[in-house]
């Protein structure tokens, strides 16, 4: 991963969300916006967080056998003490930026690290606790390597395709989790690694 020319690796600096932000209506209540580098200082922070979160390896049961999930995670509840102040910043901007529209706060940080190509995850929703019944919204830190991020009608149909850079700011709203599935698909050609960086209300996951 090359290192941005903007920034020094290590000071976080945030753009306004109140513009460069643009919002994509998907339809059924759902929307999506995008604010490209959001983060600036973005390679510093995925540096950091490398280093200093401590990532799980989880195991489910899929295909009658226990397989490894494609990817390693972590999850701060609500109160939990965060990895870097930098994500105190983030949710705190986050806050200010979607607070009015959201009508609450940001309570949870879930942490993914997708290590290679071979990392991914399958077309799902977040659709744990009250995003099964309820308008929420889910904001998505994108750190480290560019990735595609896919989003489909659920049930299927034509699949609208993002492509994730470093410092890219993307969140999901309105009822895209119940009326949406998303995915971050494995590459047949050589990736470094990402962070994935989740914001959520209470009472989603």
């Amino acid at each position: 991963m090359q290192a941005s020319l903007f920034a020094s690796g290590e000071d976080l600096a945030l753009g306004p969300l109140d513009s460069g932000r643009e919002r994509r209506v998907l339809g059924n209540g759902a929307w999506v916006d995008l604010r490209r580098a959001w983060v600036g200082g973005a390679d510093g922070l995925f540096d950091r967080l490398e280093r200093s979160v401590p990532w799980k390896a989880e195991h489910r049961w899929m295909y009658e056998r226990v397989v490894a999930v494609p990817r390693l995670q972590c999850f701060y509840a609500e109160g939990e003490p965060l990895p870097d102040p930098a994500l105190d910043e983030l949710r705190r901007a986050l806050d200010v930026g979607y607070g009015p529209e959201l009508g609450e706060r940001f309570a949870t940080v879930g942490l993914c690290l997708y290590r290679d190509q071979t990392d991914g995850v399958a077309w799902h929703g977040d659709r744990l606790g009250r995003s099964s019944t309820e308008d929420t919204v889910v904001a998505i830190v994108s750190l480290g390597s560019g990735r595609r991020f896919l989003l489909r009608p659920r049930g299927g149909g034509t699949a609208l395709k993002f492509e994730l850079g470093p410092g890219d700011l993307f969140v999901m709203g309105g009822s895209c989790q119940r009326t949406w599935e998303h995915c971050v698909p494995k590459s047949a050609r050589p990736i470094g690694p990402r962070i994935s960086v989740q914001f959520r209300p209470r009472g989603v996951r």
